[in-house]
């Protein structure tokens, strides 16, 4: 983002008035940190207590040990639930509560139906079908029988999307908190403009969801084999559903927000969904969701059937910062001598800092993001504009993101350009940047466009545009978001107006 003139009560760097203000700000946070340590001792001094006296020992057996778990292992747990509750109160039919030899051998045909549904409600009706079919139950189970014919009848109404008839939107970082965002300091014109409030953010969503909008991949638009070639994929979805991607960049939580009333990074909670954590104004760490992935998550755990195939979104990220709030890039360890104030000003206020730990932190994080249907896109390391910078600079730039954030997210071969720019601004691409770029993997490019709909997928690459929806474009060009919301009805009247323009 951009930095404007400074407007509010910061003084302007390289003051003496600057150097106070910092320490006091310094002093503040180590406060705060402080106060945090003393919360984890007394944890810390409980959790002891109840060893000594033998408490935990029976806990711990209970809980055992925490992993990942993936969208299906999801589906049938909590189907097992659903299905122990339903049986209790059921006449306890024998059809339904015969086990099931395909599902683990533990599943009864009510948790194969309860599965099944919520595969057919994602548009996956050939899984459905097939999970019913396999069933040793089926032959016998009227309720299996009636869902096979009731998907069948349904999957015989799709039909076959245009792919180039496929809109793509995108968010930044979204605000929790507008009283701070919009503060009237120097960073409050560069919120104004390419963030989206909650508040925006859900009623845009409840929005197109209500319009039959449904999220699908990219790579359920076109496929890309082992040597990256490139087919087209199909999309095949009931009368009245209309697919859209989605995404959102630098899903960092830079260190240039902290304060600004925004998620400082994602966490798994207790229950294995991913969450925000947010610092109060006392210092103390909420944890809700706060941020567009939270948020769709629980949405779509509502809304299964805004979620094509279980597809969510793809996360674009930078790497200087570290990713998705966790201070991951080597340059936080190796401390080189032109690393950035704000990077000596955490690092200062964490002595305690492990990069393997953050690392470990932000790994476990975008697994379990994985195994919810996110997807991951380089946004280049530097958040560089790609159609500017030398052939050298996008090589060194890549080759960071590679060794710092690759190995995090288990590698990527989608690039969503910063800046909204592309490298070319011809129709199909070539030249050394796209041969440099395609030899290292990347397959999928998008870049910001704003029309409605922009898709090429040619045989060495998928390209699609997207559209930013935000406080400049639904204030500046509410006419081009009309096929997706009333910008009226979202726009958020704790922003202030006029929005300043680009420029």
């Amino acid at each position: 983002m951009e930095k404007g003139k400074h407007q509010g009560t910061r003084p302007e760097m390289g003051t003496p008035e600057y150097e106070e203000w910092r320490k006091r700000m310094l002093a503040r946070r180590r406060k705060r940190l402080q106060r945090e340590r003393r919360k984890r001792l007394i944890a810390m001094g409980v959790a002891l207590v109840l060893v000594i006296g033998g408490v935990s020992a029976g806990v711990n057996s209970c809980k055992g040990k925490k992993t990942s778990v993936s969208r299906q292992d999801k589906i049938s747990a909590n189907a097992k639930t659903d299905s122990a509750k339903d049986t209790a109160a059921s006449d306890g039919s024998a059809a339904d509560s015969k086990t099931s030899d395909t599902a683990g051998g533990s599943a009864t045909a009510k948790d194969i139906l309860v599965q099944a549904d919520i595969l057919a409600q994602q548009y996956n009706y050939d899984e459905a079908i097939k999970l019913l079919k396999q069933d040793s139950s089926y032959s016998s189970n009227e309720k299996m029988q009636a869902a096979v014919k009731k998907y069948e009848e349904t999957k015989a109404t799709c039909t076959a999307w245009p792919l180039e008839k496929v809109t793509h939107v995108f968010y930044h970082i979204l605000i929790k908190d507008t009283s701070k965002a919009f503060d009237g300091d120097y960073k409050e014109a560069d919120y104004n403009q390419v963030m989206t409030t909650i508040d925006e953010f859900n009623k845009i969503t409840q929005t197109m969801y209500d319009e039959g909008y449904v999220m699908v991949s990219i790579k359920d638009m076109a496929k890309a084999d082992e040597n990256g070639n490139m087919t087209e994929g199909e999309i095949l979805l009931p009368p009245g559903k209309i697919p859209f991607v989605l995404s959102q960049d630098d899903v960092c939580y830079y260190h240039y927000m902290d304060g600004d009333g925004f998620a400082t990074k994602l966490v798994v909670d207790d229950e294995g969904k991913i969450r925000n954590e947010y610092v109060e104004d006392d210092g103390s760490i909420s944890v809700g969701d706060y941020d567009m992935v939270p948020l769709i998550d629980r949405f779509v755990e509502e809304h299964p059937d805004f979620s094509y195939r279980g597809a969510k979104g793809i996360i674009a990220l930078t790497g200087y910062n570290g990713i998705l709030g966790y201070r991951t890039d080597e340059s936080y360890e190796t401390r080189p001598a032109d690393l950035d104030d704000n990077k000596v000003e955490w690092l200062n206020e964490h002595p305690d800092f492990s990069l393997e730990k953050e690392r470990e932190g932000a790994k476990k994080v975008a697994d379990a993001m994985k195994a919810e249907g996110w997807e991951f896109a380089s946004h280049t390391w530097g958040h560089q504009n790609v159609g500017q910078i030398s052939l050298e600079k996008l090589q060194a730039d890549t080759e960071k993101f590679k060794k710092n954030v690759d190995p995090l997210i288990g590698g990527t071969d989608i690039i969503i350009f910063a800046f909204g720019t592309d490298i070319t601004d011809a129709e199909d691409y070539s030249g050394d940047k796209f041969e440099y770029l395609k030899n290292q993997g990347y397959n999928y490019y998008c870049n910001v466009d704003s029309s409605q709909y922009f898709v090429q997928i040619r045989d060495r690459y998928f390209r699609q545009g997207r559209r930013n929806l935000d406080g400049y474009r639904m204030y500046y060009n509410p006419e081009l978001l009309e096929d997706l919301f009333n910008a009226k009805d979202v726009f958020d009247p704790a922003r202030p107006t006029p929005v300043p323009p680009m420029g």
